[in-house]
């Protein structure tokens, strides 16, 4: 489940979901991020690449967007790549919702 979160997130670079989801997702993205990161520098690309697309449950696309585009946009950046913002419940069932997105 967390792999497809991460891979919606990367997508739309923003996303609505139950907070517990984005919590736990957070630490999942960024670690992802960190990776495309190190991928994107040139050190041991082809092994890091490999680990990320088995993160993404083998979306190769959004492996390499992340390499690509999303991890050269953080290269100054030590950490904190994402943000989450409370919204208000969700209508049906009055859950606590909350929009995490890349900073």
């Amino acid at each position: 489940m967390m792999a497809n979160l991460a891979a919606s997130l990367f997508a739309a670079e923003a996303i609505e979901t139950t907070e517990a989801k984005a919590k736990t997702l957070r630490p999942y993205a960024e670690k992802l991020i960190t990776k495309a990161k190190k991928a994107s520098a040139g050190s041991n690309s082809l092994h890091r690449h490999r680990q990320l697309v088995a993160s993404l449950n083998g979306d190769q696309e959004m492996a390499q967007k992340l390499i690509d585009e999303i991890g050269p946009r953080y290269e100054d950046r030590p950490g904190g790549y994402t943000r989450i913002l409370k919204l208000g419940p969700r209508q049906g069932d009055r859950a606590p919702m909350a929009l995490i997105e890349l900073v």
